[in-house]
């Protein structure tokens, strides 16, 4: 086994997930995440701590949700308790195929969603840490050799944490202080509050109400939407191609919307629910050590010129104590590429003009 593939399981159990003896551990692993879920188990044993382990597969749930007649029970039972009874739930994303689920009708994919909102959120009341072994799919999704798709991952995943929080608190002082942010740049002028709301600063660790490995963005939960904006950057989303995203916000919510690619797709997400046209987040991606788009969100999202929002529901952490945020089955990021002819302001000062921030060399004033 490749040595990295104990490093990133060493780092995603400590650093990430700060697993501790007798925690009780759920791995959700993905068909082709099979050598890192080793490595985890190997990890999770030598902290003493309890392992139950779930498999996952794009193509075993797409059987089951063409075969069901769509009628869905509502959080089953024996899921919800397996998440409500677990510390630490950690999902190996190792896609074997990730178009697996490209020819499951949109309305059952919502119908499933909204009867698992329970499950869903007790998987994220416990410390759950997301992250993603290689495999040739997703290499082949990004364009990239299976060899070089690994050096990229593992630089994006092997890093220097510690120094990266330090310079993204920078970002989350501005956002926290801050009342309004906006985003120009060819077809996008969008303005939204952030007004009492709390960034994270998501630095790979659960201690940072941080969920992802790789991380590296500082996010925040925005409100009060108005204007347009352009997602350039493509994605795939349970199998389908969506691309060149326009929406319009009025009054915090999608008024309109088109998509070059997959508007059937954005169409059935933005109509889950009614908080499925509001945003539930505002990301800036921060992590220079991801340098090139990869149609993976987990990476995507991070790099450093690029700005995402989602439409759905909220993180908590962002929220004012008590304060019930939008709410929604599904949380969906769209990502804007920044790195030409645009700028992000806050309360009117910019801190990022074409990529480069404030506080880097190169900033134009």
């Amino acid at each position: 086994m490749d040595d990295r593939v104990h490093e990133h399981a060493e780092v995603l159990v400590d650093w990430s997930a700060r697993i501790e003896e007798g925690d009780d551990v759920v791995v959700i692993t993905d068909e082709g995440a099979h050598d890192l879920a080793v490595a985890v188990g190997e990890a999770v044993g030598k902290r003493n701590a309890n392992l139950l382990t779930v498999y996952n597969s794009g193509e075993v749930e797409r059987a089951y949700l063409r075969a069901h007649d769509g009628e869905f029970d509502e959080n089953p039972a024996p899921e919800l308790a397996m998440y409500e009874n677990a510390d630490v739930v950690l999902r190996l994303a190792g896609s074997t195929n990730t178009t697996a689920q490209a020819d499951v009708p949109g309305e059952t994919k919502q119908a499933y969603n909204k009867a698992r909102m329970d499950i869903r959120k007790a998987r994220l009341d416990a410390d759950w840490v997301s992250t993603l072994h290689p495999t040739r799919a997703y290499a082949q999704q990004a364009g990239m050799a299976y060899e070089e798709y690994q050096d990229f991952v593992y630089s994006a995943v092997l890093r220097d944490w510690e120094s990266l929080a330090d310079e993204m608190a920078t970002m989350k002082t501005l956002l926290d202080e801050g009342s309004e942010v906006r985003i120009v740049k060819e077809d996008t002028d969008l303005t939204m509050s952030i007004e009492e709301r709390t960034a994270v600063n998501s630095c790979a660790t659960v201690a940072y109400d941080s969920h992802n490995l790789p991380s590296g963005e500082v996010f925040t939960a925005p409100y009060a939407t108005e204007g347009e904006v352009f997602f350039d950057v493509p994605m795939t989303l349970q199998g389908n191609r969506i691309q060149n995203v326009h929406l319009t916000f009025e009054d915090g919510e999608v008024v309109d919307f088109s998509a070059e690619t997959g508007e059937d797709e954005l169409a059935d997400i933005l109509d889950t629910d009614e908080g499925a046209r509001r945003l539930g987040e505002l990301g800036i991606g921060m992590n220079r050590g991801i340098d090139r788009f990869t149609d993976s969100i987990l990476f995507d999202e991070k790099m450093g010129d690029t700005v995402h929002l989602a439409v759905g529901r909220a993180y908590d952490a962002c929220l004012p104590e008590g304060e019930t945020g939008n709410e929604s089955a599904v949380h969906i990021d769209m990502i804007t590429d920044m790195s030409e002819e645009s700028r992000m302001e806050v309360d009117g000062e910019v801190v990022q003009r074409n990529g480069t921030f404030r506080w880097e060399d190169g900033f134009e004033e």
